[in-house]
């Protein structure tokens, strides 16, 4: 008897194919969330870098370089979160059409040579245009040399940080998340360490601090290629296996730009809500920046499950186990669902307590306190609203998957500015809360118009293995 590595307990493909649904969704969401958590630290442990240098010009640098490092990393999502469900579809088809496995190596090969390439032409045209990209990001004439320095090098970068986002997707998609944990932590570890050497020893300050994140990502792609060319079965890096063909073309970019158009909405939303906090002085904003800071950890464990079930629904859908797919949504929804009520509950119930660890000014405080509530409850919403929407990207809905990603910045600039306009400071407030409510609904009636194509694909898939059953 042939055994194949969905009868293996304990090997990713296992995990994907045959594992009971806890021992799954624990496997691919734990180190996922982890691994945000650990970017999430490193974050702070950057600006601390960057603080120790005792200038605020070079801080704010970094602040107004984020959209482009957002959009950036959006790049890479575009080929690796569209390349990834793809992969993992075929790689559930193939249970029963081992055929369907030959196209894996040509969906990888495009995804991270699309990505490098997409990568060069961006960060190739943003050094051009070097001067009006710091003047559009809103630097200051204080911190403009320091944003053009780590924009400049981050832009010589954007193929290597595309890369690297890129195949972690695609080292998820053959259900190896612990892999991915490792990778990310490897990165966080040697840019701490980069920026030891290029921002306390050499004194680079914001250069060195995005150098020191490109390296660093350099060390990751030296991981996961490594990682792929040892351990994945199907996928190639070579670009000799790079296609343009519309069955790879098509189904890839049609889920991935939906994650580019929700960063692009996100810089967007983000910047008009600072900029309409700003206008009620400094005490709102900080206090929105510290209410954020908060709410982030139980967002990032939602997020983990959220980003972390791709690949399972994916793979359940590409074979046509329908009972697999039902089984790892409801185990998402229960997991997204507990995770975002016990934070937002026990937030909520020392909410003061939690909020003066930060900020001791009363007036602060108080208006804290509120935005620390909108905030738990946006999460919520937005918990099931990441959920829908991999749900969609596994099952190929690309535009469902667009629709969910876009849907969230379309809404959210005139309920923000007629918020601002009819509440003042309260409306700003609860915009994200009341636009995050109206995305969830919108993703529910999404669901229910293309529950159907969703089930005709999952028949498909059933129907080939019930005649591969019959042939055996």
């Amino acid at each position: 008897m042939t055994v194949t590595p969905t009868d293996v307990p304990g090997t990713n493909r296992w995990y994907l194919s045959s594992a009971p649904i806890v021992r799954a969704l624990v496997h691919l969401c734990v180190p996922m969330a982890a691994a945000m958590l650990v970017g999430a630290v490193y974050n702070l442990v950057n600006a601390g870098f960057i603080g120790s240098l005792h200038d605020t010009a070079l801080l704010a640098a970094v602040t107004f370089g984020a959209p482009v490092l957002g959009l950036v990393m959006a790049i890479g999502n575009v080929f690796g979160v569209g390349g990834g469900a793809l992969v993992s579809r075929l790689l559930g088809a193939s249970e029963h059409d081992p055929a369907q496995a030959a196209g894996i190596r040509h969906v990888s090969s495009f995804a991270l040579w699309g990505s490098v390439l997409t990568g060069a032409v961006f960060g190739g045209a943003g050094l051009l245009l070097l001067h009006p990209v710091v003047a559009l990001l809103g630097a200051d004439t204080a911190a403009v040399p320091a944003t053009r320095a780590f924009v400049g090098v981050m832009l010589a970068f954007v193929p290597v940080l595309a890369a690297s986002v890129c195949l972690e997707q695609l080292v998820r998609a053959e259900g190896a998340a612990r892999q991915v944990m490792l990778g990310l932590i490897a990165s966080t570890a040697a840019n701490v360490l980069f920026d030891v050497l290029f921002i306390l020893v050499l004194h680079w300050g914001v250069a060195g601090a995005a150098l020191a994140m490109g390296l660093a990502n350099l060390v990751v792609i030296g991981y996961f290629a490594v990682w792929l060319a040892r351990h994945s079965e199907h996928m190639s890096l070579a670009p000799r296996w790079f296609t343009l063909a519309p069955e790879v073309l098509r189904p890839v970019l049609g889920v991935g730009v939906g994650t580019l158009l929700q960063s692009a909405f996100l810089i967007v939303t983000s910047l008009v809500l600072n900029d309409l906090a700003a206008g009620y002085g400094d005490g709102p904003l900080a206090a929105m920046g510290v209410a954020v800071r908060i709410a982030q950890v139980p967002e990032f464990l939602v997020m983990g499950v959220t980003f972390g079930v791709l690949p399972l629904l994916a793979y359940s859908y590409g074979k046509g186990d329908r009972a697999r797919l039902t089984a790892a949504l409801r185990g998402s929804a229960v997991a997204v669902g507990g995770i975002a009520l016990t934070f937002a509950v026990a937030v909520f119930v020392f909410r003061d307590q939690v909020f003066s660890a930060f900020v001791a000014d009363p007036s602060v405080l108080a208006t804290g306190v509120t935005i620390l509530t909108a905030q738990l409850v946006a999460m919520v919403a937005n918990g099931f609203t990441g959920l829908l929407t991999s749900l969609f990207q596994a099952t190929g809905r690309a535009l469902a998957a667009t629709v969910m990603s876009v849907t969230q910045g379309v809404l959210f600039i005139p309920v923000v500015l007629l918020g601002n306009l009819w509440f003042g400071l309260g409306g700003i407030v609860w915009a994200l809360t009341v636009t995050e409510v109206t995305v969830v609904l919108a993703g529910v009636v999404l669901w229910l118009g293309f529950r159907a194509a969703i089930d005709r694909g999952l028949a498909q898939g059933s129907l080939e293995r019930a005649l591969e059953l019959a042939e055996a």
